[in-house]
């Protein structure tokens, strides 16, 4: 039989085999006669109701314009005029990020819009740093303009490290991430460098465009001026005590990961989910009990989601069956079962993880972790030439990673909201991989 060596990504193949010339021939003229078949079959797909839908993109700006508010409050009460500069370049960074996202044709999704509201923390981080250092300029007794100076110079080295090592972990999500977590990675990404040009270029001109016209110009308020002078916290005396609850805690959490294990999204284990809201209070229980025997016996996970009545359903009944029909099968089913319940219900949105998809996302998550570690690794080491601060480092964020691992095991049946490892968390623990190494 012919053998086509791989996967035919761009529309080219060699077919190789033991063939006589007449042979070659005739599998030629079958090939230019169009006459092999190739079927197709759905692997993945999402449906998401109008309702649901909206309600994301509510919710999703909502908690932009929160945070950006809190943020604005805070700069400006703690940093007097430069907390307005300050505010300024993280507003034209935002749209500096939109922007980016309309050229590319980029689709905003809820781990997109993530991605912004980090990109906002970070160009506000940057901030600052900045201001820090030049209150402690201001401090020894420079003039406005040499502190200005010296804390912009002092500072960019930190922040280009902190953005160095965030940009590292982006770009492995780009790579190797798949489906939502690439529209993380992109506005992540993009929203770095747009950070970089506003927090340290744009802030720069305009501070010293006002100083240069000899205009007043204040780095703090008479509530933050003295707020941390001569304060010392010796953490380090207290490092035995931290050893011992983080022993502790992420012990207890190792021995849950075998007992207990994680709750797995249909990312990773494939199956078809229903978000399911109904007119009035119904239990899981009851869900699962009057779906147990339609989708073939299997009791289906049955989770609380959000509010509003709404519940996540999720089974792998018939996710192995190649044919066409199985979705409207498996729709049946889960009609035929909530139908019992005598309560009326709208589906919000269902999804579909074939079995190959589920082992593609899992494959790509792991790699994304250990390639990402691997990266920051070396930069420190290039970057501080010695090799203990890249060992130090990375236990940090190994000990972080462990720590929300160890909560998702631990608290995944108590918790009144979802707690399953799917692509988003993957998203949200590189996220603290990329701080844990910025601290």
């Amino acid at each position: 039989a012919p053998v086509v060596n791989g996967e035919i990504p761009g529309g080219n193949s060699v077919i190789s085999g033991s063939f006589e010339i007449e042979e070659a021939k005739d599998l030629a003229n079958v090939l230019v006669a169009g006459k092999m078949p190739v079927p197709t079959r759905i692997v993945e797909e999402e449906v998401v109701g109008p309702t649901l839908g909206q309600e994301a993109v509510n919710k999703g700006l909502v908690s932009i314009f929160i945070g950006f508010l809190i943020i604005i409050l805070f700069m400006i009460g703690y940093y007097s005029t430069s907390g307005w500069v300050a505010n300024l370049a993280v507003l034209l960074n935002m749209i500096m990020i939109l922007g980016v996202l309309v050229q590319f044709d980029a689709v905003l999704t809820l781990p997109g819009i993530a991605g912004i509201v980090l990109t906002i923390g970070m160009a506000v981080d940057a901030n600052v740093l900045i201001n820090e250092r030049v209150k402690d300029e201001l401090r020894i007794g420079r003039p406005l303009l040499a502190a200005t100076e010296e804390g912009y110079r002092a500072a960019s080295v930190s922040i280009l490290d902190a953005n160095i090592t965030t940009l590292l972990a982006g770009i492995v999500l780009l790579l190797f991430g798949v489906g939502p977590i690439k529209g993380f990675a992109f506005t992540l990404v993009a929203g770095i460098f747009t950070s970089l040009f506003t927090s340290v270029l744009v802030t720069r001109m305009l501070i010293d465009g006002r100083l240069r016209k000899g205009k007043s110009f204040k780095f703090f308020t008479g509530f933050s001026k003295d707020l941390f002078k001569n304060v010392n916290y010796d953490f380090v005396s207290k490092r035995k005590i931290a050893y011992i609850v983080s022993t502790i805690f992420i012990g207890a959490g190792i021995v849950s990961m075998f007992v207990r294990g994680f709750d797995y999204g249909i990312d990773f284990k494939g199956g078809w989910t229903y978000v399911v809201e109904f007119d009035k209070s119904v239990q899981s229980a009851q869900v699962r009990d009057a779906l147990t025997a339609p989708l073939g016996g299997n009791a289906p996970e049955v989770k609380v989601y959000g509010g509003n009545n709404s519940l996540q359903i999720t089974t792998p009944y018939l996710i192995d069956d190649p044919s066409e029909n199985a979705a409207e099968k498996v729709e049946q089913a889960v009609t035929q079962g909530l139908g019992k319940l005598g309560a009326k219900y709208e589906v919000k949105s269902s999804a579909k993880v074939g079995p190959t998809i589920a082992s593609d996302i899992k494959q790509s998550a792991i790699y994304s972790v250990i390639i990402a570690m691997a990266a920051i690794f070396l930069y420190i080491l290039a970057r501080f030439r010695k090799w203990q601060y890249s060992v130090g480092a990375i236990l940090a964020v190994v000990h972080d990673t462990l720590v929300i691992l160890t909560v998702y095991t631990l608290f995944k049946d108590f918790m009144p909201f979802s707690l399953d490892i799917d692509q988003n968390f993957i998203a949200a623990v590189l996220t603290i991989v990329g701080f844990s190494v910025n601290d």
